[in-house]
């Protein structure tokens, strides 16, 4: 299936170079939190990084003789981040604004290089290439993610990959001479390895279909207790026999040679697959490979029934994308321990890699059933779609069935923002700011939008619109009322 046997890494002692380059990786661990940590503090006032200042790198990234990767010495949970923060964060991409990234100052010249390759010209599922590839950096950026998995986000096709023909840039030498001379040495590596990696036998055959949902529950509960952390325990030991720690061999999707990854990158992969699936995944998808239970094991086909775009209903993807969280975070565990007790002296494991946990499913800790999605999925769509009662004196039913949709699926935000503009139609004030709230706070987390028939943009400026009506305790009587909102403070 295109995944072998494990290969085995270097090991080397730690003398005083290597020792310092350790202290130096994780104090640039630590600077890379200090926004996040100031903007808790004071979400008001920006933290002025070396880049503000006028130097031409944040203090997050390499120097000259350094790694720009980061080293992980923990999978900690994302810092749980106030709504202002999340705002904040977000602001530069609601605002289409690169040069106010501040994890990337290259990011304007990146994304023009995407353009003038032609990216904005490519078809891509719900749009266009360029807007995916935007996307998916974007969602990784809003969770975290080191520079480099950023910066592999925007370009993680652009040499074509197992899934698409999408090869703007020709996989040569010349052609990455000039990516790693843009990107840096790092992301290009990432972005070419993504590109000839087999992902489907890696993340589906070789992790997500090794694991039942009631198995990845009990294995997060055993990890999250430190009591279980043992070599001998069922969780590290089934984690360890799928990708053991010195990593797998997998074989070149063109060429058929063997391609070594180690287990950090395995996971960045299943991160970046997080990504890219929920930035393009929805209701299309669902017929093309008649995906009716919502497991996404691609068994079955429906090319003549599947008309693009379908009716744009939200895809039944989210128990796929649970469960790899769910594995992405065992790995991060596992590597946590293994660091622990073997330390970081061994090479060719990619230990400078931080693997940073996504806020989604509750930080990975929760696996949403199909059979859930799917349910959750049909009250939406009744309520917002179908016919499903509207706001106003008339809106129980509505919100009947958008309360029901958000018990079974807490973790997508539209429902929330649907049901807020049903209480503001019935005059329940504080119980539209909760919801308003509640939905854009997943809908910002989550970098994406789970119904794609609006832009992730577009639900965040409604979202926002809703939440500022209910606070000033006020909405419209009339269809031209309606169609005067749009200002947001």
């Amino acid at each position: 299936m295109g995944v072998q046997t494990q290969f085995t890494p270097k090991r080397t002692n730690l003398n005083g170079l290597t020792r310092t380059r350790l202290h130096y990786l994780r104090l640039t661990r630590l600077l890379r939190r200090l926004p996040l940590l100031f903007r808790q503090i004071n979400p008001q006032k920006p933290f002025k990084t070396l880049t503000h200042l006028g130097h031409p790198q944040s203090v997050f990234f390499s120097s000259p003789t350094m790694p720009s990767f980061t080293s992980s010495s923990s999978s900690a949970d994302p810092l749980q981040r106030d709504f202002a923060s999340l705002l904040a964060a977000a602001l530069p991409f609601l605002r289409d604004d690169p040069d106010a990234v501040s994890s990337d100052p290259s990011l304007p010249s990146l994304l023009a290089a995407l353009r003038h390759a032609g990216a904005g010209e490519c078809w891509h599922k719900h749009g266009t290439f360029l807007a995916h590839l935007a996307g998916v950096h974007r969602i990784l950026t809003l969770w975290n993610a080191p520079q480099p998995v950023a910066r592999c986000g925007l370009y993680h096709s652009a040499y074509s990959n197992s899934y698409v023909n999408l090869a703007i840039f020709p996989p040569n030498s010349a052609s990455r001479a000039e990516l790693q001379a843009s990107l840096g040495a790092d992301a290009e590596r990432l972005v070419h390895l993504f590109c000839v990696i087999p992902r489907q036998p890696l993340i589906h055959d070789l992790l997500l279909f090794r694991y039942s949902d009631a198995e990845l529950a009990d294995h997060l509960a055993a990890s999250a207790n430190p009591a279980r952390s043992g070599p001998d325990e069922p969780w590290r030991r089934k984690l360890c026999s799928l990708l053991p720690p010195q990593g797998i061999v997998v074989k070149h999707i063109r060429t058929g040679e063997n391609v070594p990854l180690s287990r950090r990158l395995a996971a960045v992969f299943l991160l970046m697959t997080m990504a890219d699936f929920s930035d393009q995944l929805f209701g299309f998808q669902d017929r093309l490979f008649e995906n009716n239970d919502g497991r996404m094991e691609f068994t079955r086909s429906n090319v003549a029934g599947a008309l693009w775009p379908g009716d744009g209903r939200p895809g039944l993807w989210m128990n796929s994308v649970s469960r790899m969280g769910a594995i992405y975070r065992l790995i991060a565990r596992e590597e946590e321990i293994y660091l622990r007790e073997k330390g970081e002296e061994e090479e060719q494991r990619d230990n400078d890699i931080e693997l940073v946990i996504p806020p989604v499913f509750e930080n990975c800790t929760r696996v949403l059933s199909p059979e859930e999605q799917r349910a959750a999925r049909d009250l939406y769509w009744e309520a917002a779609a179908g016919g499903g009662g509207g706001c106003g004196e008339g809106g129980e039913k509505a919100e009947k069935l958008l309360r029901e949709s958000v018990e079974r699926n807490p973790f997508v935000g539209e429902p929330h923002v649907v049901l807020a503009q049903v209480y503001l139609g019935m005059g329940r004030w504080e119980a539209a700011e909760a919801a308003a709230e509640k939905g854009l706070r997943l809908i910002l987390e989550w970098g994406s939008p789970w119904d794609k028939r609006v832009t992730w943009e577009g639900w965040v400026a409604w979202g926002r619109v809703l939440l500022m009506k209910a606070r000033e305790k006020d909405w419209p009587k009339s269809p031209w009322g309606v169609l005067n909102l749009g200002l947001v403070r």
